[in-house]
């Protein structure tokens, strides 16, 4: 199996960066995916609010690849897995979102997953380098929200 972690630090409170995790609607937003595909999609909440059994489709460039939502701990912890993707399979993902000292708010996300063969080499380097995006981005998006709407 191969891994990554990710890990970035957001000025915003948990509650900020929750919203955004649990709501794929956002994503393309803040992280490197282009769309969420709501056709390729099942469960999605009206309300930005997935629940555990979800399935979200992203589209990054011409890929669509898919994560069904396996755990959620309010504000501090998302889980999911591979629902469908041609490059990586039996992908397990965990964010845990903890309180920095003196606020904010540290996301740490990482992961183990199998590569299609003769794909290991690629996919570490690759994962490595998206998922930190996605972790700076979360970060930076939430901080940004929250300077908007400090009443939370």
């Amino acid at each position: 199996m191969l891994d990554y972690a990710a890990t970035a630090t957001s000025t915003a409170p948990p509650a900020f960066v929750w919203r955004l995790l649990v709501d794929a609607r956002t994503w393309p937003t803040w992280s490197t995916v282009d769309s969420l595909v709501t056709e390729r999609s099942s469960g999605l909440d009206p309300d930005g609010r997935d629940p555990v059994g979800t399935v979200r489709a992203f589209r990054t460039g011409r890929t669509v690849t898919g994560e069904r939502l396996t755990g959620r701990v309010e504000e501090k912890q998302l889980t999911y897995e591979d629902a469908f993707n041609s490059a990586i399979h039996d992908y397990r993902a965990v964010i845990d979102l903890t309180p920095a000292p003196g606020g904010g708010t540290v996301i740490h996300w990482h992961g183990t997953y199998a590569a299609r063969w003769g794909m290991g080499w690629l996919m570490k380097r690759v994962m490595r380098r998206v998922m930190q995006q996605m972790a700076d981005g979360l970060a930076s998006h939430a901080a940004e929200l929250a300077r908007q709407d400090p009443a939370g």
